[in-house]
């Protein structure tokens, strides 16, 4: 299971859990304690003026009590994710369905084959990649509104 976390100007920290590894509570605030490691490191400026703007859907793990403690701990201004809607969340609409297709008749020998596809993968999308899929949420969202909370096709 891959976790990623990422903004316009690419990715910021993800994580591939470990085979049959469950992401719940205990690990999704762990990570979000190395999530939080890594924008001091690669967005400092946010990390300093308490910038930081969190989107994530309503998993029961990232809506667990555990976790929003973290989050309030950690002074992040959260955005609220309708129940039900990966038309509004950038990793679901944007991210995944080119990845999916980089992975398209791949084998893997080993973790470590994998790993380094992922990161491949990321560091060769032009930077208007991570741009075009923070930008269109606003307009996501507006559709979403002007459709009374219908989902998205």
């Amino acid at each position: 299971m891959l976790s990623i976390w990422w903004d316009i100007k690419g990715v910021v920290h993800y994580e591939l859990l470990p085979e049959n590894q469950t992401n719940n509570s205990v690990v999704y605030c762990q990570q979000l304690d190395r999530l939080k490691e890594a924008i001091q490191n690669k967005r400092p400026h946010l990390a300093k003026r308490r910038g930081v703007t969190f989107q994530h859907d309503n998993a029961r793990p990232h809506s667990s009590l555990a976790t929003r403690k973290k989050l309030i701990e950690f002074f992040w201004d959260v955005v609220p994710h309708p129940a039900y809607s990966p038309d509004l969340a950038p990793s679901d609409y944007h991210l995944f369905r080119p990845l999916k297709q980089s992975l398209v008749g791949k084998i893997f020998e080993s973790r470590e084959d994998i790993e380094n596809h992922l990161s491949d993968f990321f560091q060769n999308q032009d930077p208007a990649f991570w741009e075009r899929g923070i930008l269109d949420l606003p307009r996501l969202w507006a559709k979403v509104i002007e459709q009374n909370g219908t989902y998205l096709i």
